[in-house]
């Protein structure tokens, strides 16, 4: 159809757009570079605002409205509607590395850095730290979690590759996040096979700062959608696709993607944006305080470590013992093993009663297809993706209405629209469920029954955000 035509012809202007704009978009990263600073770093030079404080009349205020109200979560947003974008066109950090890369040593990656399991392993850790020195309510926690990841972003950058960003592709908090919600984005840059063996134009190398091999790229996870290769041998063009396409017939997961999205996104986090309003915690709490005390051992009831260790704020009453911490630990584990081993053996029990999964393209000396033991574990965990993802967008967007609350702005609609969103992002991930199974069986019982021990293992999942949205 000729509006179908006219539509992707727009589209991979778009991208060639970008291709011929990167002056400007590096001077607009530069600008969001200066104000991520002076947020980053003024209000942790002031002192701590007051309950009067106002958005309106308080920088530090204003800095956390901005990190914790309007990016953190919105930027959530942005990469299922336009792929890693953020990545590449606005992400101060990754500007400042791919900057420090092109004026440092240039060393060779080291083996340690292509771990698989980093993207787990540094969100996981960054949100437990982050909940320790309550990284939403204090500038200076701000300033030690991303202020810190910046620093070491450009150390990296400095360090390894040349005009690359090495951070982002394997370090970086947020990568594997971002990795799995760009699967559901509406474009990619898609590359055309026969024209790159024959290519007209544009034949000259270009830097691919996330260290993609572009003849080969399928899908949008791992790309940041800066344009730099849009025409690239008149083979690369961004082209609008099917959100599901990418999780139904490329992405096939793996051990730490499936660890990220069912014990990270949907199981740590959980615990982490749950624990402060749940009775639970106050009961382990007390029980644990009871215990000590009947024993005469007081050391763990005192508030005295340093703030970048454990909240430590005296001055307005908000320091956390140790004993605050370890049950913080605490939830937030169980949390994990909880919600996420539930949402696990939903998967598993799923597997099961599904043909076996084979390993794509790999075949014994015979020619038979070669089976993973998880294989098809991890493909149907592709399918949660929209369920994860839109619990972590709640329980950060939780911040955001803490503070509208704050300037006196009406939030009864939050609920909801809250109950809204939760209720289509689970009706998305099961429809993805059978989908997956069909990829494995006609039969359509086998699938449903698929589907179904899939959602019953979503259960605690959403009985952990109902709970939160009723506030206990």
């Amino acid at each position: 159809m000729a509006w179908s035509h006219s539509f992707r012809s727009g589209v991979a202007r778009a991208g060639d757009f970008l291709r011929d704009h990167q002056r400007a978009i590096r001077r607009m990263q530069w600008a969001i570079v200066l104000v991520y600073i002076v947020l980053l770093a003024i209000p942790a030079a002031m002192p701590l605002p007051d309950r009067t404080a106002s958005v309106f009349n308080n920088l530090t205020v204003f800095a956390q409205f901005a990190f914790w109200g309007i990016w953190w979560p919105f930027v959530l947003v942005s990469i299922p509607l336009f792929g890693r974008a953020w990545c590449g066109l606005f992400c101060p950090e990754g500007a400042l590395t791919e900057w420090a890369s092109r004026h440092g040593r240039g060393r060779a990656i080291p083996r340690w850095m292509r771990w698989g399991g980093w993207p787990f392993v540094a969100f996981s850790l960054t949100t437990i730290y982050g909940q320790l020195v309550s990284v939403y309510q204090y500038p200076w926690a701000v300033a030690a979690v991303l202020g810190g990841s910046t620093v070491a972003a450009m150390i990296v950058g400095w360090l390894y590759g040349r005009d690359k960003r090495v951070w982002c592709k394997y370090l970086c908090p947020v990568n594997g996040v971002f990795n799995l919600l760009a699967k559901l984005a509406p474009w990619h840059y898609r590359v055309d096979a026969a024209a790159w063996r024959a290519p007209v134009r544009r034949i000259e190398s270009i830097n691919c700062a996330p260290l993609l091999p572009l003849r080969n790229m399928q899908g949008a996870a791992e790309c940041h959608m800066c344009g730099r290769c849009s025409d690239y041998r008149g083979a690369i063009a961004l082209t609008p696709r099917s959100p599901e396409a990418e999780i139904v017939h490329v992405a096939e997961g793996s051990g730490w993607q499936t660890a990220l999205i069912v014990f990270g996104l949907m199981g740590l986090a959980v615990g982490a944006f749950l624990w402060s309003a749940s009775p639970w915690f106050v009961s382990i709490k007390q029980s644990a305080a009871t215990w000590l005390v009947g024993h005469d051992i007081y050391w763990p009831l005192a508030d005295n470590a340093p703030w970048f260790v454990l909240t430590h704020y005296p001055d307005v009453n908000d320091s956390f013992s140790w004993l605050d911490g370890t049950v913080i630990l605490l939830f937030i584990g169980g949390a994990a093993v909880i919600v996420g081993g539930a949402v696990f053996c939903g998967l598993w029990l799923a597997d099961r009663i599904l043909p076996p999964a084979g390993r794509p393209g790999v075949r014994d000396a015979d020619g038979r297809l070669l089976r993973s033991r998880l294989a098809g574990v991890h493909k149907l965990a592709q399918g949660l993706i929209p369920a994860a993802g839109v619990g972590v967008f709640l329980g950060l967007s939780a911040t955001t209405l803490t503070l509208l609350q704050h300037e006196g702005v009406p939030t009864g609609w939050a609920n909801p629209v809250r109950f809204t969103l939760l209720v289509l992002a689970l009706a998305w991930s099961l429809r993805f469920e059978w989908r997956l199974a069909g990829l494995r069986t006609p039969q359509p019982l086998r699938r449903l029954g698929a589907v179904m021990l899939v959602a019953a293992g979503l259960l605690p999942f959403c009985w952990a955000w109902v709970l939160f949205f009723v506030r206990w």
